[in-house]
């Protein structure tokens, strides 16, 4: 990973280390599993192969098309990009390209599988509703991600539960369901489907606790490389109650890219819902700012 002045979070790094390790493990014994069941099988995990390559080269320009950004120049948006610049000279990172998305929606994300292939994008609401060093506390966090190589990791850590997916959906809809073993036991399409429901749901809790915590480690690098943390809670609290008043409509539109968002269009309520979660929840978030912003002396 290329240095930058964004603080290193040993935390971040057990937590993907330990998660990578266990979906690693998880792996092995279900593509052993698949290759056991034969030619099929490997077909499955080639188009996985391949979505997995596409998402991970092309994400940029994915995430950019689903939640319509558009990039802008320096004569287009002079304060975002000022704000962009200085940011990259304080954590000593190539620029990222610079993007806007026109939604009444609060929010940002990151993508781009390197700082070379990164783009920034902010909606035009989150640009109405905070001030200049909310903002920034926003784009640091962002920033973070890409620092980070965050979208490279979670691309990785998801690859298992695409093959889970799609190798669920191939004993559906092939003959392999029909299939029995040699002894006329269950059939073979009914084992497949119940090993990759498991592996699913296993896979799909470790990369979402592992998203969470990435949240929670970009939050801790934004703050400490502006030194307001307090700028970051402010933009969280605002951000958080302004999507209350967001049509619903819109808020469901946007729903399915919070994985990428520096705030969740639509937060789960009950604890377990939390579980599912791609962010911790904003009392957790909050709470870790008002730590930061004790360690450093602010108010």
């Amino acid at each position: 990973m290329t240095r930058t002045r964004f603080a290193a979070d040993r935390g971040l790094g057990r937590r993907m280390v330990l998660t990578m390790f266990l979906l690693g493990l998880l792996y092995v014994a279900f593509v052993a599993v698949l290759i056991a069941l034969g030619a099929r099988a490997i077909t499955v995990l080639v188009i996985a192969g391949c979505f997995l390559l596409v998402q991970y080269f092309f994400s940029d320009r994915i995430a950019l098309f689903a939640m319509g950004g558009r990039e802008v120049s320096p004569q287009e948006a002079p304060e975002l990009h000022a704000l962009i610049d200085r940011l990259c000279a304080m954590a000593d990172m190539p620029k990222p390209r610079v993007a806007i998305a026109e939604t009444d929606v609060p929010n940002a994300f990151a993508t781009g599988r390197d700082q070379k292939h990164a783009v920034v994008c902010v909606t035009t609401g989150i640009l109405r509703r905070l001030s200049p060093q909310e903002l920034e506390g926003v784009l640091a966090h962002e920033m973070s991600h890409v620092a980070h190589r965050d979208v490279a990791v979670m691309t990785i850590a998801s690859f298992l539960g695409i093959v889970a997916g799609l190798m669920t959906r191939f004993a559906l809809y092939t003959g392999l369901g029909r299939s029995r073993d040699d002894r006329g036991g269950l059939p073979i399409g009914l084992i497949v489907m119940l090993v990759s429901m498991i592996v699913y749901a296993i896979s799909f809790l470790l990369t979402r606790a592992l998203s969470r915590y990435r949240e929670l480690a970009a939050d801790r690098a934004g703050a400490l490389l502006t030194q307001r943390p307090s700028a970051l809670a402010s933009a969280l609290t605002k951000i958080s109650g302004d999507m209350s008043r967001i049509p619903t409509e819109d808020l469901r539109k946007a729903a399915p890219y919070n994985a990428f968002y520096f705030a969740p269009a639509l937060a789960p309520g009950a604890s377990l819902a939390a579980l599912f979660a791609t962010h911790p929840p904003l009392e957790r978030r909050l709470e870790q700012l008002a730590r930061i912003s004790a360690q450093l002396g602010r108010p």
